[in-house]
C-alpha cells in the first residue's frame, strides 16, 4: 500500500506541480487585484452626469407606456443616457430603454456607441477608436454575457484603456487597462482559470475546474499521509536526501494548508451542487416588497434633491406595499424618499413589521430567532466591510434551517444562509480565504500571514517541480539511450 501511495503521489505530483505552483503565486495576486479588471459601481456612477429635472418630460408610467412590455418591470431606473435622461426597464432578464425628454426607444447602433464611449471617456472622437463589435464574450468581458453584443473602443491615453459599450443599454459596461489587464494574466485568469477559449464554455470550464483540483487535492492529501508513515523513530528521522528531503520538510509544514485549498478549490464550483438552492427566500424577498412594481405611484420622472446634492441615477422601489425612489448622487450611499411627498426616508422601517412581512408567506414556520445586528457576524460580511450595517437577521426552524438578513434602512432582504450555505461558508471561504472574524479586518496581519503560506505553498510547489522535471529528464535520457 505505502508504494502504491507513493507511485499515485509520484505521478500526480508531475502532472499537477506547476499548477499547484501557479495557483499559490496567483492567489497572492488575487488578495489585491480581487478578481477580473472592470468598471466599479463607484466609478460608474462618477462617469454618470446629473439628471436634470427640466429635461424629463415623461412620467415613468409614460414611458412604461412606450417600452410596450406588457406588464410591470422587475426593476426600472432613470439615469443619464448618451446625455439625455432616460429609463431604463428590466424584465425577464432583458432590457427596454425609453428616453424621458421626448419618448423614443434606445436604438443602440455603431455612431450612438461611439458617441457614448466618447462621452464617458470625454474625450475627442480621433482619440476613441471602434475595435468591432462583440457577439460573445471575449477575455475582458466573460462576466458580462446578459448585456450583449458589446461595442469594443480603444482609447488613446496614458493608460492604455479599452471599454465596452453594451448593445442593450447603450452604457459603458466594462472598463480594462493596461495595468488592470497585466495584473489578471498574473492573478485573477491563472487562479481561476478564466481564459477565454475555455471560459466561454460554463459546462467545460467548470469540468476542467473539478477535474483538475479534484486530483490535486487527492496528490495533496497523500502527500500529507506518507509525510506521517515515512517518518521514521530512528535517525535519519527523514529516508531521503537532496531535493527528496526539502520536499518531505515543505510537505510536512504546509502540507495540511495544501489539502485544504485545493479541496476548497474544488468546491468552489459546487460539485454535485450539493449547496445549491431549495430554501426559503424567494417569497420573503416578495413579501417585503409588498406587490409588484406599480410605475403610476411616481407621478414625478425626478424627485426634488435638497440643495447640495444632484441626483445621477433614480430607482424606483416598492417597499412594504408604498412607492419608493432610491436616489444615488455623487456621494457614496444612496437615499430613499417616499412618494409622493419627497420626504427623506431617514429612519429603519419597523422591526416589527419587518419581521412580520418576512414570516407572513411560511406562518408554519416557527421563528427561533429575530435580532438586530450592529457588526457582521460569521455569515454576513464583507471585506472591505461594504455590505449595510445594521442588519436584521431571521432564523427559522424550516427544515434547511434558513437565516435570514434584512437591511432595515432600505427594507430589503440582503443574504440568506441556509444550513448547506453556512458549510459551504467554512469549507469553502474558510478554508480558501481564511475569513475569520479575528483577523480578516485586521490588515496588514491578514495580508502577511496569508502571503506567508502562500509562499511556503509555492516553494512545496517549486519544489515539486524540480522533482518532476529530474525524472522526466532521466526517463527521456533512458529511452535515447
Amino acid at each position: 500500500m505505502r508504494k502504491l501511495l507513493i507511485l499515485i503521489h509520484r505521478y500526480l505530483g508531475i502532472v499537477f506541480s506547476l499548477l499547484f505552483f501557479t495557483w499559490f503565486i496567483s492567489g497572492i495576486g488575487m488578495i489585491y487585484t480581487r478578481g477580473m479588471p472592470g468598471l466599479t459601481p463607484e466609478s460608474r456612477l462618477e462617469h454618470l452626469p446629473d439628471l436634470s429635472a427640466a429635461t424629463v418630460r415623461l412620467t415613468p408610467a409614460q414611458a412604461l407606456t412606450r417600452a410596450e412590455l406588457g406588464g410591470a418591470p422587475d426593476a426600472a431606473k432613470l439615469l443619464s443616457v448618451l446625455n439625455r435622461p432616460a429609463y431604463r426597464f428590466e424584465s425577464g432578464g432583458g432590457f427596454v430603454t425609453v428616453f424621458a425628454d421626448n419618448g423614443e426607444l434606445l436604438d443602440v447602433t455603431p455612431d450612438l456607441a461611439a458617441e457614448a464611449a466618447r462621452l464617458f471617456t470625454n474625450l475627442p472622437e480621433d482619440r476613441v477608436h471602434a475595435a468591432g463589435l462583440l457577439e460573445s464574450v471575449d477575455q475582458w468581458t466573460i462576466l458580462s454575457r446578459r448585456y450583449l453584443p458589446l461595442h469594443k473602443f480603444m482609447v488613446d491615453d496614458d493608460s492604455g484603456t479599452e471599454l465596452y459599450v453594451s448593445g442593450l443599454t447603450g452604457e459603458t459596461i466594462v472598463l480594462t487597462t493596461r495595468t488592470g489587464r497585466r495584473l489578471a494574466w498574473i492573478s485573477a485568469i491563472p487562479h481561476w482559470l478564466y481564459f477565454e477559449g475555455l471560459r466561454k464554455n460554463p459546462w467545460l470550464w467548470r469540468q476542467v475546474i473539478l477535474w483538475t483540483s479534484g486530483p490535486a487535492s487527492i496528490a495533496a492529501l497523500i502527500g500529507l499521509v506518507l509525510a506521517v508513515v515515512q517518518y521514521r523513530r530512528q535517525s535519519p528521522h527523514i529516508p531521503y536526501r537532496g531535493w527528496l528531503r526539502w520536499h518531505y520538510i515543505t510537505g510536512a509544514i504546509f502540507g495540511i494548508l495544501t489539502v485544504t485549498w485545493m479541496f476548497s478549490g474544488f468546491l468552489s464550483v459546487e460539485p454535485g451542487y450539493w449547496a445549491s438552492d431549495g430554501a426559503i427566500g424567494e417569497a420573503q424577498a416578495a413579501a417585503l416588497q409588498g406587490g409588484e412594481l406599480d410605475l403610476r405611484k411616481f407621478p414625478r420622472g425626478l424627485p426634488t434633491i435638497s440643495a447640495g446634492g444632484s441626483a445621477k441615477e433614480v430607482e424606483y422601489l416598492t417597499i412594504q406595499g408604498d412607492p419608493y425612489y432610491r436616489v444615488r448622487t455623487q456621494h457614496s450611499l444612496p437615499m430613499l424618499m417616499s412618494s409622493p411627498s419627497m420626504e427623506v426616508h431617514r429612519e429603519p422601517f419597523g422591526i416589527d413589521s419587518l419581521v412580520e412581512r418576512v414570516v407572513s408567506p411560511t406562518p408554519e414556520v416557527k421563528v427561533l430567532e429575530s435580532v438586530v445586528l450592529e457588526d457582521y457576524d460569521s455569515y454576513y460580511y464583507a471585506f472591505e466591510r461594504t455590505a449595510p450595517l445594521p442588519v436584521l437577521r431571521i432564523k427559522f426552524d424550516d427544515p434547511e434551517s434558513t437565516w435570514l438578513y434584512v437591511d432595515p434602512q432600505m427594507g430589503e432582504l440582503v443574504a440568506r444562509a441556509h444550513r448547506r450555505e453556512r458549510l459551504q461558508r467554512w469549507i469553502y471561504h474558510g478554508f480558501h480565504s481564511l475569513d475569520f472574524s479575528f483577523w480578516y479586518y485586521k490588515r496588514p496581519l491578514w495580508d502577511i500571514v496569508i502571503v506567508g503560506l502562500s509562499l511556503g505553498g509555492a516553494l512545496l510547489s517549486f519544489i515539486g517541480i524540480v522533482i518532476a522535471w529530474k525524472r522526466l529528464w532521466r526517463a527521456v535520457v533512458r529511452t535515447a539511450r
